[in-house]
């Protein structure tokens, strides 16, 4: 896929996930939330730049602060092995590995690195993914190294 395409994808997940997450029950509470409707597609724009732009730093707070807005709450983040393959998931993958994990489960590694439960123990096996110290799970510092990060 072409990365404009990639960075759109991106954005349009973002923009939606806002609406649907942020938006739509403010909207319930309050009838009307102004202008924010028009703003969601800019700062969509803007986390999305800053989450695939050249610097980490810019690129993990921007993480930190969609996923700190959009999944507040006591219990850590701990989002469905499927979010993974979203563009979403992919580039919170790259950039920072799982934001509340230092180990992840088979699929959820194999959901980050689009490969089968199988493809993981394969990995494992090989030497090509480092196995969670506690025994289950791979740590998610191998799950980075091995997308490049």
């Amino acid at each position: 896929m072409v990365v404009k395409e990639v960075v759109a994808l991106l954005e349009e997940q973002i923009a939606t996930i806002i609406r649907t997450r942020l938006l739509d029950p403010l909207e319930i509470l309050f009838d009307d939330v102004g202008d924010l409707p028009s703003r969601v597609d800019a700062v969509a724009g803007q986390l999305a730049a800053a989450m695939r732009g050249d610097d980490d730093s810019a690129a993990v707070h921007a993480i930190a602060r969609l996923v700190g807005a959009l999944y507040p709450g006591d219990a850590p983040f701990d989002p469905p092995a499927d979010w993974w393959r979203t563009p979403l998931g992919q580039v919170v993958a790259r950039r920072m590995g799982h934001p509340a994990a230092q180990a992840v489960s088979y699929s959820v590694a194999g959901a980050m690195l689009g490969v089968t439960k199988q493809g993981v123990h394969d990995l494992v096996r090989r030497g090509k993914l480092e196995r969670n110290s506690d025994g289950g799970g791979v740590t998610v510092a191998s799950v980075r190294a091995r997308l490049g990060a």
